[in-house]
């Protein structure tokens, strides 16, 4: 079963949440949806979807970097060379 209720109905009696599978919050005065209340039965398997879909959004968002890491290496003829010496060698390179 399902309800919907304002913010100040939910907040004036929270005994509202039994009896129901999940509630539908909106601000009565905009209509504007605020959320959704679980059941406690229904809470530790809601939360282990949450869970899991923020951790495979965090995951993606890594692969994506990951395609850039590791490609400012230092290639190994500007070994032992300090930030102006590369650029004065890479000078001489462009120009010989």
């Amino acid at each position: 079963m399902t309800m919907t209720v304002g913010i100040r109905e939910l907040a004036r009696n929270s005994n509202i949440l039994d009896g129901y599978d999940y509630i539908d919050v909106e601000d009565k005065k905009t209509h504007e949806y605020k959320g959704l209340f679980v059941s406690p039965k229904y809470a530790d398997e809601f939360k282990a979807f949450i869970d899991n879909k923020v951790s495979s959004e965090h995951q993606l968002k890594l692969n994506r970097l990951m395609k850039y890491a590791g490609k400012g290496e230092v290639h190994e003829r500007f070994n032992d060379l300090t930030s102006s010496q590369i650029r004065e060698k890479v000078a001489k390179e462009k120009h010989d």
